[in-house]
């Protein structure tokens, strides 16, 4: 099946935005991985709600999509670290518009939230 053949799933490129970058955790990971590389229970500190069953679960799916690295050294005890790819890197200014939006409209969002 050559390249024009392929079906896409996706109804508009928000929806395929959102199907990698979606859900609860994953802009987290994100936003704690632009910076900088991290271990697993590093990761798993800075994002204290998470489970570690969730967290491992989001990285493997970030990875099939090749927004994150795993490189995995051979050593006892064995380290894992993670990173963005340079896919992945093309994410950080989402991300920071998304921080930015937070950051202005976090007390409105309290409101409109505690009225409910």
């Amino acid at each position: 099946m050559s390249e024009d053949n392929v079906i896409c799933d996706f109804g508009c490129p928000v929806e395929a935005a959102l199907a990698v970058i979606g859900g609860k955790w994953k802009g987290i990971i994100l936003y704690h991985l632009r910076s900088d590389v991290r271990r697993f229970n590093e990761l798993k500190r800075l994002i204290p709600n998470i489970t570690q069953r969730m967290l491992t679960k989001q990285l493997r799916e970030l990875e099939a999509d090749q927004i994150i690295h795993r490189e995995i050294f051979q050593q006892i005890p064995p380290k894992v670290e993670y990173s963005l790819t340079e896919f992945g890197l093309t994410l950080t200014p989402i991300l920071q518009t998304i921080q930015k939006w937070g950051v202005e409209y976090i007390e409105k969002i309290s409101k409109i939230r505690s009225k409910t």
